[in-house]
């Protein structure tokens, strides 16, 4: 009895760190594109373990070459991913996740390149769209734009939305403090009592808040205005100081005492 309770013990803790391990897996490549890839490998697997379920022998043999292969495919499709998983297992920060004072630190500059480019693209009446990925995946946005995938800066906001440049039209999307693309497609709002003065840049930015929990910064071109979208609401020409209160709370990492402060709970000037 007591060595079945042993086994039982020690399985339960070695399902624990595999599932762990893979968790802290998906984590490493959410929101990118080797998670496309990985959906690939699975139908790869299923159609190996049909093969052997109904015993086809060619597709078997197939199977079994696509694996004797498909790992050094594997090796080298998923070259960036593995790279900067081993990086963070050097740091001793795959499976030990960072001080909330760094973290907070990455938000501030974040925070800090997009409030620069937006004060300069203001001055000029330059118009922007930038939106910040929270929860809500926005990958089918993402593809929509021009793939850039790089650190965020406020030079590189600012050339973005030259007028007659290739990326000026369209929104930036930012994801963590990665610049993921420009000239991206933005779902419009439907909303009948958006006021009639907010063109189609403002009735994007909406519509982006209204289907996910993504927070939009805009910037009018005709006011030179600096507003703020979240779910479903907009505050018109927001000041600086309370555009990096609001950015810096919502975009923090989250702890019990934040997701007891829900954004809805905010109401701002709503539709002018």
């Amino acid at each position: 009895m007591d060595l079945i309770t042993s086994i039982s013990a020690r399985d339960i803790v070695d399902i624990l760190i595999v599932s762990y391990v893979i968790y802290k897996l998906i984590l490493l490549v959410r929101g990118t594109r080797a998670i496309q890839l990985m959906k690939g490998i699975l139908v790869v697997v299923i159609t190996w373990v049909i093969s052997i379920w109904f015993q086809l022998s060619t597709l078997q043999w197939m199977m079994n070459q696509t694996f004797t292969f498909g790992v050094l495919g594997v090796i080298i499709i998923f070259q960036p991913e593995l790279r900067r998983a081993l990086e963070q297992l050097g740091r001793g920060k795959l499976f030990s996740s960072r001080s909330s004072s760094e973290e907070d630190q990455d938000v501030t500059k974040r925070i800090s390149e997009v409030i620069r480019a937006a004060n300069y693209l203001a001055k000029r009446k330059i118009g922007a769209l930038i939106v910040f990925e929270k929860e809500t995946g926005l990958t089918d946005y993402v593809e929509s734009g021009i793939a850039i995938e790089s650190k965020i800066s406020g030079e590189l906001l600012i050339n973005i939305f030259i007028p007659n440049t290739p990326l000026h039209d369209g929104a930036v999307i930012i994801r963590q403090g990665q610049l993921m693309a420009a000239g991206c497609y933005l779902p419009l709002s439907e909303n009948p009592f958006i006021s009639k003065e907010l063109g189609t840049r403002h009735r994007a930015a909406i519509g982006m808040s209204e289907v996910s929990d993504a927070m939009c910064v805009i910037v009018s071109e005709e006011t030179g205005q600096i507003s703020l979208t979240m779910n479903g609401h907009i505050v018109r020409d927001i000041k600086e100081e309370s555009l990096i209160s609001k950015l810096f709370e919502e975009l923090k990492p989250k702890t019990k005492t934040n997701e007891k402060n829900p954004f809805l709970k905010w109401r701002g000037r709503s539709n002018g």
